[in-house]
């Protein structure tokens, strides 16, 4: 417990961590999940120590308490700042909320979207106060990723992974064919958060960094998951241009070569080169998740043009598909594998959380949801923080064909929160160079 109150980053560090506890998850209804009961433990951790004040009492280097009025901003108003961002989001689903036609039914959505997008990374960002805090949260996504990694090379080496053209050779971890995104989307982060630290450190630091992160592509791979792969490029590209204009070239140039090779002649892959192929048919000769996906948009449009400005409500969507999706819309998506064996599940979003928002919030939650985005990755790229930026990137590219979902939502919401938190902590960083000048010109007059 004294740990806990000394670093209560650690409870964002143990949200991440259990996210990969195998769950036993229904394919309908309300399910909490020891990592949302670990959440809940983390923002009531975070309130205490806020209220408590120990965040603010930021001194200067003369030891006097900076002041508003000398414009010099301490670190509880940096918090303030930056968490500003957040507000609108709680306001738009708020009012979705109350102009929902069924207030029951969206309450459990409405309460799950503040979780995920408001409370957790504002917990996150509170807890979040140095270097140390830094580490323990995103050395936990690191970890977790390799752990999730290791299984799942494992799971396909062993054909014991989720199901993918009759045969289980699609790795997924402890998530499983239910949350088929999940150990791709935490490969991601530690694929991104290695990357930036990589470029950030010399010496072996920046080579276990960079080895670490290159490894964690293996598993990237062999998830299958095409948005994911595009996601991580992009993150990358960004990343790496932030560092270095002039590496970011030298890279898009071999990899140019590099992805025209693997198309011309092969991964040596026959699974991998099908998945590659696909990517660029998703247009010309769609699968049936793809052609499913474009369905559902339809559906999801049609929601918001009949309800503009505040949507149908939080978590409608599902209850009001079959009104709005076209004809071709296949019942469920099939999922297999060892543990939960075959199943049926219902396609009860639109696998695109722009549109998500856009049918069930309206254009007020869609504008909120883009400020939000929008504003950590200005502050990101103005400040170069190169983890946030990726991290941010990755979220950007990624919900466009993707929605949350699973136990590693609550892994989404801490990675947000720790972009946030890294933003908030350049900024601090800038403000106490501001008070040490200030203070300096002050002496010498």
């Amino acid at each position: 417990m004294k740990a806990l109150i000394e670093r209560p980053s650690l409870a964002a560090a143990a949200t991440v961590l259990i996210s990969c506890l195998p769950a036993d998850r229904t394919a309908t209804g309300v399910h909490v999940s020891a990592a949302d009961l670990t959440s809940v433990a983390l923002i009531v951790l975070a309130a205490a120590f806020l209220l408590s004040g120990r965040r603010a009492g930021v001194i200067d280097v003369a030891g006097r308490r900076p002041s508003l009025r000398t414009g010099v901003m301490d670190v509880a108003g940096t918090l303030e700042r930056r968490a500003v961002v957040l507000a609108p989001l709680a306001a738009a689903a708020t009012v979705a909320l109350l102009a929902s036609a069924d207030t029951m039914t969206s309450l459990p959505g409405y309460l799950r979207f503040l979780q995920v997008f408001v409370l957790v990374p504002l917990a996150v960002l509170v807890t979040v106060r140095d270097r140390a805090d830094v580490m323990i949260v995103a050395g936990s996504v690191v970890g977790a990723a390799t752990l999730q990694g290791v299984l799942g090379c494992y799971q396909v080496l062993t054909g014991t992974g989720a199901a993918y053209e009759g045969e289980r050779v699609r790795a997924v971890g402890t998530f499983g064919a239910p949350d088929v995104m999940g150990m791709a989307t935490m490969v991601s982060y530690g694929v991104v958060i290695l990357l930036a630290a990589g470029l950030s450190v010399r010496g072996n630091g920046r080579v276990l960094a960079l080895g670490g992160a290159g490894l964690l592509c293996v598993p990237l791979a062999l998830s299958l998951s095409r948005g994911s792969w595009i996601a991580v490029i992009c993150a990358a590209l960004v990343v790496l241009f932030l560092h270095s204009r002039a590496v970011a070239a030298r890279v898009v140039l071999v990899g140019a070569v590099g992805a025209a090779l693997a198309f011309a002649a092969g991964t040596g892959s026959d699974l991998l080169d099908r998945r590659l192929a696909s990517i660029t048919e998703v247009v010309t000769d769609p699968d049936q998740s793809v052609s499913d996906r474009y369905s559902l948009w339809t559906a999801a449009t049609g929601m918001w043009v009949d309800n503009p400005l505040t949507g149908v409500g939080p978590r409608r969507f599902g209850e009001l598909r079959d009104t709005y999706a076209p004809l071709e819309l296949s019942s469920g998506s099939d999922t297999d594998d060892p543990v939960h064996g075959y199943e049926r599940r219902p396609l009860l979003s639109p696998h695109n959380m722009y549109l998500l928002i856009l049918s069930e919030q309206g254009l007020l939650g869609l504008a909120a949801f883009a400020g939000f985005l929008g504003c950590l990755a200005w502050w990101a790229a103005r400040g170069a923080v190169l983890a946030a930026a990726g991290l941010v990137t990755w979220h950007v590219v990624s919900f466009t064909y993707g929605d949350i979902g699973g136990p590693s939502t609550m892994v989404t919401s801490v990675a947000l929160g720790l972009a946030l938190a890294l933003v908030a902590g350049r900024r601090r960083a800038a403000v106490r160079t501001e008070s040490r000048a200030a203070v300096g010109a002050g002496a010498a007059r």
